[in-house]
């Protein structure tokens, strides 16, 4: 099976910021589809450091990629990975240098993180399960934790994080996409445009922070020299491909206001990192407290919260946790979790794509 799908892979190695390489890619692709007998149809991913999608999309077009194969019934479509601009001036710009090569048809803007599995189920476990909606706003939600945080550094990727940092890379991106599966109203079906209405309701209910507020509700750090697992380790700035002089931020964290009638009042805090003890990736939804505590008479009972925690990696599952009863005379109260693992409740870890599986045309 394994040789059989190796045939038809292929490698066109080449500068892309080079405008004399695409003519040989349509000479290459053109012998590929002759030699395998293909339809012709063309799907270009952008997974480049992001100064280079207008320059690649501008020699695309100049290459007469967008048209497809020449006499065949084909589609053509270009998937540009995020981050899609660095701000919405520069946001538009792209968006008119794409518009101006290939149709809004043919064009994809991907983030990946929506093709995990864990991903994609937060949507299923909202809405295909009738005993948590009710429970779902600020009547009975104190709080929403989201968190990515990874133990490598930019593992020889300092060029590309230069450009972006974790602010860009991860927070206005996938973190902001995992706010909008938590926070969004039932789309009335589930296809793409419906999906991303409701989505994009959520990004508009979203409070903006004005300019002196800034310092109260966010927080930028880089991570330094140190060990780990026993071995050193260098800082950013120490980074190939990284300033000694970087501000760049491998470290972010915001505080969010959801100005809805579902969320008002609730505070969604993000935060993302590099070199932290803990590589998680998860949303950690905090109920209320009970109003009246009838253990009370004990000071050793503890008024925990439930809690309700979405691991989207490692360990991918579902826990929910609340108090019981421990074994004694005494009504003393412990945490426990009731827990989903999907490698034991389906026989396998879920894929980890590496790219998308679900997009917004």
């Amino acid at each position: 099976m394994w040789d059989r799908f190796a045939q038809a892979l292929f490698y066109y190695t080449a500068d892309p910021a080079d405008p004399g390489i695409y003519g040989g890619l349509s000479e290459f692709i053109k012998g590929v589809e002759r030699e395998r007998g293909t339809s012709g149809n063309r799907l270009f991913y952008l997974s480049t450091p992001p100064s280079l999608y207008p320059h690649i999309v501008n020699r695309l077009g100049e290459a007469g990629f967008q048209r497809g194969a020449e006499g065949a019934d084909t589609w053509v479509r270009i998937v540009i990975e995020k981050p899609f601009g660095r701000d919405l001036a520069s946001s538009r710009a792209l968006n008119h240098v794409v518009n101006g090569v290939f149709s809004e048809d043919q064009v994809y803007r991907i983030d990946h993180y929506l093709g995990k599995e864990t991903v994609q189920n937060i949507l299923v476990f909202r809405f295909a399960n009738g005993i948590f909606e009710p429970l779902w706003n600020r009547n009975h939600v104190d709080h929403v934790q989201i968190t990515v945080g990874e133990t490598i550094g930019v593992e020889g990727r300092g060029a590309y994080y230069e450009e972006s940092g974790a602010l860009r890379d991860m927070i206005q991106n996938h973190i902001l996409q995992l706010l909008c599966l938590v926070a969004m109203e039932p789309p009335v079906t589930f296809d793409a445009d419906p999906v991303r209405d409701e989505k994009t309701k959520v990004m508009r209910a979203l409070r903006p922070i004005p300019p002196g507020e800034v310092d109260s509700v966010a927080v930028r750090g880089q991570y330094g020299p140190g060990f780990v697992g026993g071995q050193r380790v260098p800082g950013y700035r120490e980074e190939k491909g990284v300033s000694a002089e970087s501000i760049t931020d491998t470290y972010a964290a915001l505080k969010l206001g959801v100005d809805n009638w579902r969320w008002a009042g609730v505070p969604f805090y993000l935060r993302t990192g590099k070199r932290l003890p803990k590589r998680t990736s998860e949303i950690a939804v905090q109920f209320r407290r009970t109003p009246h505590l009838v253990f009370r008479r004990n000071p050793e009972t503890p008024a925990e919260p439930n809690r309700l925690i979405l691991r989207i990696q490692p360990d991918e599952g579902i826990s929910l946790q609340f108090g019981a009863k421990l074994p004694g005379t005494e009504p003393r109260i412990k945490l426990v979790d009731m827990d989903f693992d999907y490698q034991a409740a389906f026989g396998a870890e879920p894929p980890r794509p590496t790219s998308a599986s679900w997009s917004t045309r």
